[in-house]
Parts: structure tokens; sequence; C-alpha cells
């Protein structure tokens, strides 16, 4: 066939091709995947398949452990009451029961009368070893303020009460009013970083030090 005949043919195409899209077939784009998770588990797995060029190990630990935290009942968390330290009113404040209390790692303990009602705290970090006497007993240093959280309480309810009484020790009961363990503030914030968190910078109170502490 000649030149001058597929130049036509051309022309006709050109011409005929407007006026026939509307008999075309629609298009059909192959549906696209929907990655959005649909569920806080499906989120904390993606999490964990997120490359670390993205996230590090410790940020998608955190962000898991932000994500659960809240829903988790404080019992999951507390120290049971057989492991908790328990100070008695009438006990001396002498050198082996201050290190007995200071090993134990905490720093607030319930402080029980001779019924074993609880009447109060006892705070080693805020006592001067220096200045107790042998014959000092431990409701000398009583706090009388006890705050409570009960066992099935939420850690997100746990925290609201931290923050609220701006107490760092709550005692944990049960339905029946009974203590059955103990949570710190130091533990809320664990479970809520999804690590323990740890600094040897003791010298918050002065003012120079702050100021000159590079991280």
């Amino acid at each position: 066939m000649s030149p001058l005949f597929f130049k036509l043919m051309r022309k006709i195409v050109a011409e005929l091709d407007p006026k026939l899209e509307k008999y075309r077939p629609a298009k059909v784009e192959p549906p696209k995947p929907d990655l959005r998770p649909k569920s806080k588990a499906e989120l904390i797995d993606l999490l964990a398949k997120t490359p670390n060029s993205v996230l590090s190990r410790e940020e998608r630990h955190m962000i898991s452990a932000i994500m659960t935290f809240g829903d988790k009942p404080v019992q999951d968390l507390m120290l049971p009451k057989s492991k908790m330290v328990i100070v008695h009113e009438d006990d001396f404040l002498g050198p082996l029961k201050l290190d007995r209390l200071y090993k134990s790692g905490f720093q607030h303990f319930p402080l029980v009368d001779n019924s074993g009602r609880i009447t109060g705290l006892i705070h080693t970090c805020e006592l001067d070893p220096l200045k107790i006497k042998k014959t000092d007993k431990a409701i000398k240093y009583r706090d009388s303020k006890v705050y409570y959280i009960r066992e099935d309480h939420s850690l997100r309810m746990a925290l609201a009460a931290i923050l609220r009484t701006n107490c760092h020790f709550l005692l944990v009961i049960n339905r029946q009013k009974q203590v059955v363990g103990l949570l710190t503030y130091a533990m809320v914030a664990e479970a809520m970083l999804g690590e323990k968190v740890e600094d040897d910078f003791d010298g918050d109170q002065n003012i120079a030090l702050v100021a000159s502490r590079e991280n």
C-alpha cells in the first residue's frame, strides 16, 4: 500500500478517535491493597516490622509500651503484699533497720500499729541518717497521708491518681478494702516508657550543676 493510504488512514483515525471515546469501556483500575491496620494489635505488629532506618528498636518498643500501657490493670504491675517491707510504728530506726530499708530498693514504706492497721508512710528519701538517733522510733517520721488505688483499676487511672495527689506511692487494695500490694510512680513511668528510667545524676538541688549539665 502506498504511503498516501496510510497517511489518509491516520487522518481518519485521528478524527474519529475523540468521537468514539464515549463508546469505549471505562478503564478499571486494580484495587489497591488496604495496608491500614484494623486493630491495635495489627498496628503493634506493623511497628515491629518497621525498619531501623525509620524507627530504632528502642523507639518501637516505647511506642508499643505507650499504646498498651493505659488498659493494663494495676495488679499486673504492683508489688504484691508478700514482698512488701512493712515498718512498725515502734520500730527503732537504727543502722540495721535503715540499711534493710535502703537495700529494699524502695523509698516509701507502709507504717502499721499494733493491730496491723496502716497509719501512714515512712519515706527513706526524706530521712537524714546523720540526724536520726538510735532511740528514734519510726512513728516520729510518719507521713499520715496515705492514698489508695484498687487492684482492678487501670494504670491510666493510677497515673491520674498519682498526678492528682502529687504522691509517688499508692497502696493497692481489693474490693474488700484489704491491702494487697503497692504501686509507685517509678513503676508506672517504667511501664509507660517500656524501660527502666535510670539516671545517676544527684545534683538536682545544685543550681550550678543543673545549669552546666550537658545531658
